[in-house]
């Protein structure tokens, strides 16, 4: 039976998922599947709400890419049905804004954790203290693949929010007071719902923006061009990561 959002039937997902937030970055990771979309090996197996999934094979190993939308509330409706799919191990690819001393625009961060700032991981918690936590085995490979394509890769904590453009005038100090790397909008739904479900989950950012007390994130952001490259080193870095 098809799910309600996902409307795809088990069978259509490989084990490993992908997982930008962006359908056209689903697009262009599908693009790099053996064959390319139009190859004939990779096919089309959820367009509903404009939330692209696409299933093939790299390097003869079966895998799939799922758009998830922005935000803990879309990726965990994604997450939720992806699961009743059979997905066995969730990849998040995005961006983040870096707010560690050192990190720059265009760098790679390997989420080895998620504060739950946001309100759906709460919503799962009812409130409770709780981790959320990536895949050790995941998150190694990450790692040993960014280290094989000679891409540098920050580990560490990243806070999952709600709101991108918080007002508080010391909120990125806090959080760089508490040794974490960088905010983004998904992880701590994915390691929750992936540690519940006792499936692998991992997070790899590339840092679209810093906040600074000098720096906005308008400021910052990356161009489209810089952006798109950047996005292509952080997918050369997940499809290095051992498919079987």
């Amino acid at each position: 039976m098809p799910q309600l959002h996902l409307h795809a039937e088990i069978g259509d997902y490989a084990p490993l998922v992908l997982l930008p937030g962006d359908p056209n970055r689903a697009r262009k990771i599908a693009g790099r599947f053996d064959g390319g979309i139009d190859g004939g090996v990779t096919r089309l197996v959820n367009d509903n709400r404009g939330m692209l999934g696409y299933t093939g094979t790299y390097e003869g190993r079966p895998v799939s890419v799922q758009s998830t939308g922005m935000g803990t509330p879309s990726i965990s409706i994604v997450v939720e049905e992806l699961l009743r799919l059979g997905a066995k191990r969730l990849l998040r690819l995005g961006t983040c804004g870096g707010i560690a001393p050192g990190l720059k625009t265009g760098d790679l961060v390997i989420a080895s954790s998620a504060a739950p700032a946001d309100g759906t991981t709460r919503t799962y918690l009812h409130g409770e203290p709780y981790a959320p936590t990536a895949d050790f085995a995941l998150t190694h490979s990450l790692h040993h693949a960014a280290e094989e394509a000679g891409i540098p890769a920050r580990v560490g904590q990243v806070a999952s929010v709600d709101v991108f453009y918080n007002p508080d005038a010391d909120y990125a100090q806090r959080w760089r007071d508490r040794g974490v790397l960088a905010f983004e909008m998904e992880a701590s739904a994915l390691f929750y719902l992936a540690a519940r479900a006792g499936v692998q989950a991992a997070c790899l950012l590339v840092v679209s923006d810093v906040l600074g007390d000098e720096v906005t994130s308008e400021e910052s952001y990356l161009s489209p061009d810089e952006l798109a490259a950047a996005v292509e080193r952080m997918t050369e870095v997940a499809l290095g990561v051992g498919l079987d």
